[in-house]
């Protein structure tokens, strides 16, 4: 048994993605290590994933800036900022659409500062799904996913970077200097924690509930599991469907793609795997009861046959006593017998030479 364990510890994060995936028979002795090593295992899956999102979020970022540094010197008006104030060099309001930005429809009006105009540019943008409004004091942003605005004073936002002035050019040389790696790295490492946060509670999430369905399964085939066994078999489970799903973050870095029943195959994939295992557990077992009862079978013949050995030995035994005993009488009475003979032969004698 320690042989056993000491072996199940040497199997490194790489074979046992492996024995996920391609040795389902491998589920029951990766789950028996315990819910430790199961956690430790998704973690670095969702690690793994959390770093590929997040050069792909890295990589678009570059794609942004280098797109928006191709526009801010090619087609953008000149600007600059200074003490919380953004002025735009446009006498008009400038709108870009939805189509050609990636946070939805821009409004920039740096000139205004009537509420009323200000609240048409936001019912244009809430009409629009997302976007932003740059004013002259602070920026407006509308995101689909929530209800309303949030409004974000330049002041204080970039007084916390210690950005107080800059103008156009200066933000241009900015971004094609080293400086911006900065930039990158402070995008992977925000990006990183909160991917890795939101996957991992979501991953973990999908086990409980696929741990539940596995269950459920372990009735169905009449098979005693432990809930806690299920989840960690559950955990292995996930394996491909995260790994698919890393392929088709990667995909999407590169290439527009949209695979519309993606969630629904990351579940089933999961769910085939692990129902897969349990059934594969109950063969295993049904397997072992056969063994077993073979066994038992061939011991009850041996132990019969040992008693028939016993019994025969037995009555062998008996048979020989019962032998020695008739010897032993016949001898008794053959030497009486003779004992009679010689004591009758020794009286007649005398009576005979009275003759």
């Amino acid at each position: 048994m320690n042989e056993e364990n000491e072996k199940t510890i040497k199997i490194g994060f790489f074979q046992k993605v492996w024995n996920a995936i391609t040795k389902i028979e491998k589920y029951p002795d990766m789950a028996a290590e315990g819910l430790g090593r199961a956690f430790t295992y998704i973690s670095k899956i969702v690690a793994i994933l959390a770093i590929v999102l997040c050069l792909g979020m890295v990589y678009q970022t570059h794609k942004i800036l280098q797109e928006g540094v191709q526009y801010l010197q090619n087609e953008f008006p000149e600007f600059s900022y200074q003490d919380g104030i953004l002025d735009v060099t446009s006498e008009k309001r400038l709108t870009i659409s939805e189509d050609d930005s990636y946070v939805g429809r821009v409004v920039i009006d740096t000139k205004t500062e009537d509420e009323q105009v200000i609240n048409q540019y936001i019912n244009e943008v809430n009409k629009a799904g997302s976007g932003m409004i740059v004013l002259k004091d602070k920026v407006i942003l509308k995101n689909g996913a929530v209800t309303g605005t949030i409004s974000y004073n330049y002041k204080e936002l970039l007084g916390q970077m210690g950005i107080n002035e800059f103008t156009k050019q200066t933000v241009i040389d900015y971004a094609n200097s080293s400086q911006v790696i900065t930039l990158y790295v402070s995008v992977f490492i925000t990006v990183y924690i909160y991917c890795f946060i939101m996957y991992l509670l979501t991953t973990l999430t999908n086990a409980v509930f696929l741990s539940i369905f596995g269950y459920l399964t372990t009735w169905v085939a009449r098979i005693k599991m432990r809930f806690l066994a299920v989840f960690n078999m559950s955990v292995y489970a996930l394996t491909l469907s995260v790994l698919l799903n890393i392929l088709y973050i990667a995909v999407n870095i590169f290439v527009d793609f949209k695979m519309e029943y993606f969630q629904v195959m990351y579940v089933s994939v999961a769910a085939i795997y692990l129902v897969a295992a349990i059934f594969l557990l109950k063969t295993e077992f049904v397997k072992k009861q056969i063994e077993l009862m073979k066994i038992a079978d061939a011991q009850e013949m041996v132990r019969k046959e040992m008693q028939e050995q016993e019994e025969k030995e037995k009555q062998e035994k008996e048979k020989k006593e019962r032998q020695e005993e008739d010897r032993k009488e016949e001898k008794k009475e053959k030497e009486d017998k003779q004992e009679k003979e010689e004591q009758n032969g020794g009286e007649e004698a005398p009576e005979g030479s009275n003759a």
